[in-house]
């Protein structure tokens, strides 16, 4: 390894059965440049850069000309509900990385050429859907969301094929790991029996080692696994995101948000909203995520039956039990988050309703989400209403009525607050700014990037950033997967 290499890289996940990845060299570039580096991020993760030319080299490992070490993974997964054998076809996880604390990440390199997980594809990405991954990811991390993060965007020097010709180039992933439930489907349908058990015994102890001395690990890991998918999925429609491409190789058994291609933003509240182009049925529509999380769990189950018992009725039972869990603790944290977002401390069924008719009066008005939300507490401040919808002013005199006799309105605009993000990504922003860093002009990206990083904070100069986009915008408005 050479001299100057900033990471301290391990490789626990070559441990397991070589069915689960193969090693494989990322493509070394012509004239890799440095785009953006995320300096915070290299602080939390004991990472010193001290020149651009170590920190490439160790992420193009040209300093292992005789052994590889990196290596692509292999998994399956539900597409849209279909099942597909998978991998990494444009990734390849270079180490994982350990911090003085001993934690451990896996750092990835996306876009990073050809995998044996290919499939036809050229394993190359653009600069515009880095970048774009980039500062989504981030905008998560800053919203309290778990999710990947991203160290930094490299130029390529190569030109990438898609719709027309693009400017190439790699995105540097963070994440605590890359296991997803589709690694455990790969496992029960590709691998050896045993396979399965080896895979849990693995994740538990990277992830999870506070299971370890549980009865039945995999009852364990699958009720650990939907538990922080519940606490993800209800953050994500606490800030009206929409993951856009929830295929089981996309839900990480460390409950981390990834794989940002077709995900965006909603603004006017309605549960049917759909931004990607490839989700035809609007199966990922964002009042839909909470059923398809729990199918997506259900699948995790299938794949940990062979080894949750010995008797496949037992095994199914017990599965079962574990699953039918899921509707009464998404209830719950999902009004709990809901209520949070309205001023009420506690979860008391008793408020529900009042979640229900706030989102059925944004439905019919079209009342964008993140602004209503952070208005409540300008509401409870000025006693003005500047919305003239009849519904919504019915329903702010009864909210309020009810706020002044529980909790009262100054612990209920801190609670507020905590909670509802005055700034996202706004979709016609995010694509502006993308529009003029693939032309070569940065200075928008980074402000709105700037901005995204303190989404909880009232900051000066950022009325353009609290205006939805123009109705025509979001009309036609299309994400796309970005391979």
């Amino acid at each position: 390894m050479q001299k100057n290499n900033p990471f301290h890289f391990e490789y626990s996940y070559v441990s397991l059965p070589d069915t689960f990845y193969s090693f494989v060299k990322p493509e070394l570039f012509p004239k890799p440049e440095l785009v953006l580096l995320n300096k915070t991020l290299c602080n939390q993760l004991d990472v010193v850069v001290e020149n651009e030319e170590d920190l490439l080299n160790a992420l193009l490992i040209k300093q292992t000309e005789n052994e590889t070490t990196s290596f692509a993974q292999a998994y399956a997964g539900h597409q849209f509900g279909h099942f597909t054998k998978l991998g990494d076809g444009r990734a390849i996880i270079i180490g994982e990385h350990t911090t003085k604390r001993n934690q451990r990440f896996d750092i990835q390199l996306k876009g990073s050429g050809r995998t044996p997980y290919s499939r036809g594809g050229d394993g190359k990405a653009t600069l515009r859907a880095m970048l774009r991954e980039y500062l989504i990811s981030e905008a998560m991390h800053y919203l309290n969301i778990p999710s990947s993060r991203s160290l930094s965007v490299i130029k390529t020097g190569q030109p990438v094929y898609r719709e027309t010709l693009q400017e190439g180039a790699a995105v540097v992933r963070v994440m605590e790991s890359h296991i997803r439930v589709g690694t455990f489907e790969y496992a029960a349908r590709f691998g050896k029996p045993e396979d399965v058990k080896t895979l849990v015994n693995y994740t538990i102890k990277r992830l999870y080692p506070e299971l370890l001395d549980d009865e039945n690990l995999a009852v364990s890991l699958l009720r650990k696994v939907m538990q922080n998918q519940i606490d993800l999925v209800a953050d994500w429609m606490r800030v009206g995101f929409i993951h856009g491409v929830m295929n089981t190789d996309n839900t990480s058994i460390s409950g981390e948000t990834f794989d940002y291609g077709p995900c965006a933003f909603m603004n006017s509240y309605h549960p049917d909203t759909v931004y990607s182009s490839i989700d035809h049925q609007s199966r990922y529509a964002f009042g839909n995520q909470p059923k398809i999380i729990k199918w997506n769990l259900c699948r995790f189950a299938e794949a940990l039956l062979p080894i949750i018992h010995e008797n496949k009725e037992k095994s199914l039972a017990l599965a079962q039990i574990t699953i039918d869990e899921f509707d009464a603790i998404w209830e719950k944290k999902y009004y709990g988050t809901m209520l949070n977002k309205i001023g009420f401390a506690t979860n008391n069924s008793l408020y529900y309703e009042l979640v229900d008719e706030l989102l059925e009066v944004m439905k019919k008005g079209k009342i964008d989400y993140t602004n209503t939300f952070n208005d409540l507490s300008k509401v409870l401040i000025s006693e003005e209403n500047t919305n003239k919808n009849t519904e919504f002013s019915d329903w702010i005199k009864n909210w309020k009525h009810i706020i002044r006799q529980s909790i009262g309105a100054e612990k209920a605009i801190k609670i507020m607050g905590a909670v509802n993000p005055i700034t996202i990504p706004r979709n016609h922003l995010l694509e502006n700014a993308l529009d003029e860093a693939v032309n070569g002009n940065m200075k928008v990206f980074e402000r709105l990037l700037d901005v995204i990083t303190k989404p909880y904070e009232l900051q000066d100069g950022i009325d353009d950033f609290l205006k939805p986009s123009a109705s025509n915008f979001e009309k036609y408005y299309q994400t796309f997967c970005g391979t």
